[in-house]
């Protein structure tokens, strides 16, 4: 069954803000509109919600029961850790379970997963990058010191070296999402399709950046991104060009 639509009073959101405003702005960011979802394997999973960030609080439960029907070209590595044949794992790398990790994908000197994560087919996990609670479709690189914990990777999403996902306000209060309530204490980004994210930068809860669109370097990103843009400074987001 598909979350209901946000409109006052139903499901799990309860807005007193202009019903009108708040459908508005979170059609544009639907899970449809950010992601190919035939670039994963969590594609049935991922059309049973409306959003997103509404997909994080199962994807544990999700991946112990995908593991389980992977295949032969799949190999339990340990309890409810399966990686693909065709996979590189180094010797240095820590997997915690659950996780599942897809044929062609490279996780680097000391990376370190730290459970409940689905990494696609052709993805670098780079060197001491931390990954926990994640999908990452098809092709996304998080090649050098990243921190992705509580976010979705669309489709060839890329991080520079050290730009990170924060997943939880220093006041531990539940997360905003383009300053709406979404009901979580814990969510970091949401990543369109071919989104670029710029080395040293900070994507702060509740981010969300369209397909298509780049950060510049040293960037400290809050709120929504539309797609095919380019995000320079707070207050300075441009259309890219052709």
């Amino acid at each position: 069954m598909r979350t209901p639509r946000l409109l006052k009073g139903e499901g799990l959101f309860f807005y007193s803000q202009n019903d009108t405003i708040c459908a508005y702005l979170y059609s544009m960011y639907t899970v449809q509109e950010l992601f190919d979802l035939d670039h994963t394997i969590a594609k049935a999973y991922l059309q049973c919600f409306d959003y997103p960030w509404q997909a994080l609080s199962a994807i544990k439960d999700f991946i112990r029961e995908r593991g389980r029907y992977l295949g032969a070209d799949y190999k339990e590595i340990s309890p409810e850790v399966w990686v693909h044949k065709s996979a590189n794992i180094a010797p240095t790398a820590t997997i915690h379970a659950p996780c599942i990790i897809g044929a062609n994908t490279e996780v680097r000197h000391c990376a370190f997963i730290r459970g409940s994560a689905l990494i696609g087919e052709g993805c670098v996990v780079g060197n001491s990058t931390e990954l926990k609670n994640v999908i990452l479709f098809d092709g996304v690189q998080v090649p050098h010191y990243n921190y992705v914990g509580d976010s979705i990777l669309g489709f060839k999403a890329h991080m520079g070296a050290g730009s990170i996902t924060s997943n939880v306000k220093s006041d531990k209060t539940p997360v905003r999402v383009d300053g709406v309530d979404n009901g979580l204490k814990k969510a970091g980004a949401m990543l369109g399709d071919f989104v670029e994210i710029g080395c040293n930068s900070v994507l702060n809860p509740g981010t969300v950046i369209g397909r298509g669109s780049s950060v510049y370097p040293l960037s400290s990103v809050r709120g929504v991104v539309a797609e095919n843009s380019i995000y320079k400074k707070q207050g300075e987001i441009v259309k890219k060009r052709g």
